[in-house]
């Protein structure tokens, strides 16, 4: 099993910068790829960032070259954190975002996060 945690989201202004967080715990030897997913208010969740196992990435185009998605290990590898810079904040960023994992590289993600809210003013 694998557990996340998300953390860092909060109120920012349209063109600032936000940079999430999430620690992934548990059997995270057995973790291929992760990703963060934004879901919008009355919209349906959406991967906006992936990592693949072999460093290679992933964007939606709508986040392509604002955002950016990279991973650490710590030193004895029973912890991962992921990130996600958010640059050139936009107001249709605004909502909950997702930390997700999988065991694989074809974008099925087995664990998911709690969420951390988002929200960027105009």
């Amino acid at each position: 099993q694998v557990q996340l945690v998300e953390s860092g989201g909060g109120l920012m202004q349209a063109g600032g910068s936000l940079r999430l967080s999430c620690v992934a715990s548990g059997d995270i030897l057995t973790i291929k790829s992760m990703a963060w997913a934004h879901e919008a208010p009355g919209k349906q969740r959406d991967v906006v960032a992936q990592l693949f196992s072999d460093g290679s990435t992933a964007y939606l185009p709508s986040v392509e070259g604002r955002f950016t998605i990279s991973r650490d290990n710590n030193k004895d590898n029973t912890k991962s954190t992921v990130y996600l810079q958010m640059d050139i904040l936009k107001p249709e960023d605004t909502g909950v975002y997702y930390c997700a994992a999988s065991r694989t590289d074809d974008g099925w993600w087995d664990y998911w996060g709690q969420g951390t809210q988002v929200t960027v003013s105009s």
